[in-house]
């Protein structure tokens, strides 16, 4: 075969070759004294002589090119030269046969498309690190050739196949990807592991989560959610995100969770909590803040009470379909240090629903952070049925998929309308405490005719009347007025609380037997399930206590 006859047709070729010969034809000579320019200065006689690349016999280049190199031809793709590499990687290939048939090596890596693309087109098209049946992996650079002067028809046109070895490339790309998994999964298992394996379900709310890591390592950070009992029948509600991504991210994310749930069980108000977090942050990593928002909801004020240190607005919708955005007040992340966080009130009535998130469900790269809070509103808007189906709901709406570019955390909270023989089984009752000593007695009275207008068994009616009776009794001896006694039934516990104006809480202590007080709240303590205190907004305190309810007997 005589292969000179084919020459690659790269672009810009014919250009170079004709600036060559105009080049040789007229040197590039100045005036008289002047210096030649160096890109048109002749060689000397005695310099050695440089073949141009026109003269190289290409059969002896490729023959001798460490990359694989095959040619073919025509309409059908018939073999027209193979080189050495290619014939020592895959074997002898008989030239003249068409190549679907004699190189069923590029039929498995799926280059015939490309062959026929190349040919049609003109165009040089390469593709990346596939692997061969050699096992092998070859990045493959299919340029189009013309026979003579590239008139022959699509007979005359074929393809120069070059493939260039990468398989130490594509075995350290494999290795990367691999480590990238393997730190992905650590780091997602480590941020489901730290999450609330289960949520607490407080008697006056339903409570729904969820968490979906992002598609990729770097997308696997630090999003967490919490849901806390703290007694009395208040609850808190906790949603965060920490600035950062990896396992990193999630260990960070891991100790402010657990300093949360420490913090609450002081039963702070939420902007003292997020203070306390602020200092814990810088300390756990100067270099790494997070954001969060904490609130509080007490059945008995009919509102969420939070705080946000630099996290998204709460999301609340009443009963009629209206959104209500809390944006007010917010203060910087956790961890920048100097401010003093504030608390503010949402409503939350019977009936509404309310949305704690992080902002991968609503940040976009190509869109206001405002937009996707507003089309958030507006997918809550619509969403009714259970916490469950409504955060399903908002994840969808948002666009959120296996392959999303961030983690996203939604929290949803609803308080029901409880109606009927529901309604029954909620039930509340207060009276001011009013007048000296016999404030006490009309305690026992009010709080034994409420239990017993509840068809209390009578082990609990009288349970609940002597704790009744120990609590206004620790209230009138230490606390100052205004005082209030509120008797409150769930569907699973009975609670009791008493509220007064000194904002001094008490304790439990061991009372020596000489001492005439210090056994009231021991007492309380030992016949009630849980009992708790903690100060009131505007001062004062709230002591409380709690009596499970028996669970009715199913058959």
């Amino acid at each position: 075969m005589n292969f000179t006859r084919w020459s690659a047709r790269l672009p810009g070729t014919q250009r170079r070759a004709a600036a060559r010969t105009e080049q040789t034809a007229s040197p590039d000579w100045r005036g008289d004294g002047s210096v030649p320019a160096a890109r048109a200065e002749r060689p000397t006689d005695d310099s050695p002589s440089v073949p141009a690349v026109d003269e190289l016999r290409v059969r002896e280049v490729l023959d001798r090119v460490p990359s694989l190199v095959a040619l073919v031809h025509g309409a059908d793709h018939r073999i027209a030269y193979v080189n050495d590499a290619y014939t020592t990687a895959f074997g002898v290939r008989p030239l003249g046969e068409r190549a679907r048939e004699a190189l069923p090596e590029l039929d498995a890596l799926g280059l015939f498309p490309l062959l026929d693309q190349v040919q049609r087109s003109g165009k040089p098209r390469t593709v990346k690190s596939r692997k061969a049946p050699d096992g092998r992996s070859y990045s493959f650079t299919c340029t189009p050739v013309a026979q003579g002067d590239g008139k022959g028809g699509s007979d005359g046109r074929g393809v120069l196949v070059f493939a260039t070895d990468v398989t130490d490339h594509a075995e350290a790309a494999e290795r990367l990807r691999a480590s990238e998994r393997r730190q992905r999964e650590t780091a997602v298992t480590l941020q489901r592991s730290l999450l609330p394996q289960e949520l607490e379900q407080p008697d006056d709310l339903r409570i729904a989560a969820t968490y979906h890591p992002g598609g990729t390592e770097a997308a696997v950070g630090g999003d967490w959610y919490d849901v806390i009992t703290l007694g009395g029948g208040r609850t808190a509600l906790v949603i965060g995100d920490v600035m950062g991504r990896g396992v990193r991210a999630a260990a960070v994310m891991g100790q402010l969770r657990t300093a949360v749930r420490a913090y609450a069980r002081l039963d702070l108000p939420p902007h003292e909590v997020l203070q306390l977090l602020d200092g814990l942050a810088a300390e756990i990593d100067a270099n790494q803040i997070a954001t969060c928002a904490y609130a509080i909801h007490d059945p008995n004020e009919g509102k969420l009470i939070y705080s946000s240190a630099g996290h998204l607005p709460i999301l609340v919708r009443d009963e009629n379909g209206t959104v209500l955005r809390a944006d007010e007040p917010t203060g910087p992340p956790l961890g920048t240090g100097g401010w003093m966080h504030a608390s503010g009130s949402v409503p939350l009535a019977p009936g509404s629903t309310a949305v704690l998130y992080t902002d991968g469900l609503v940040e976009r790269r190509d869109a206001d952070l405002d937009e996707g809070i507003a089309a958030l509103e507006r997918a809550l808007a619509g969403a009714t049925g259970t916490p469950q189906v409504v955060c399903d709901r908002l994840v969808r709406s948002a666009g959120v998929t296996p392959d999303h570019d961030d983690d996203v955390a939604v929290l949803v909270l609803q308080h029901p309308a409880r109606t009927g023989a529901d309604g029954e089984l909620f039930r509340n009752a207060a009276l001011e405490l009013l007048g000296g000593v016999e404030a006490a007695p009309r305690a026992r009275a009010f709080a034994s005719g409420v239990l017993t207008s509840w068809r209390f068994p009578a082990d609990l009616h009288d349970l609940g009347v002597l704790a009744t009776s120990e609590l206004v009794a620790n209230s009138l001896q230490h606390g100052t007025p205004p005082m209030r006694l509120r008797l409150r039934r769930t569907d699973r516990r009975l609670i009791i609380e008493v509220t007064d104006g000194d904002d001094h809480l008490p304790r439990r202590r061991r009372a020596e037997p000489g001492d005439e007080s210090g056994r009231g709240i021991a007492i309380v303590a030992t016949i009630a399930s849980n009992w708790g205190c903690r100060r009131t907004p505007g001062g004062g305190k709230a002591v409380w206590c709690e009596f499970a309810l028996p669970r009715p007997q199913t058959t």
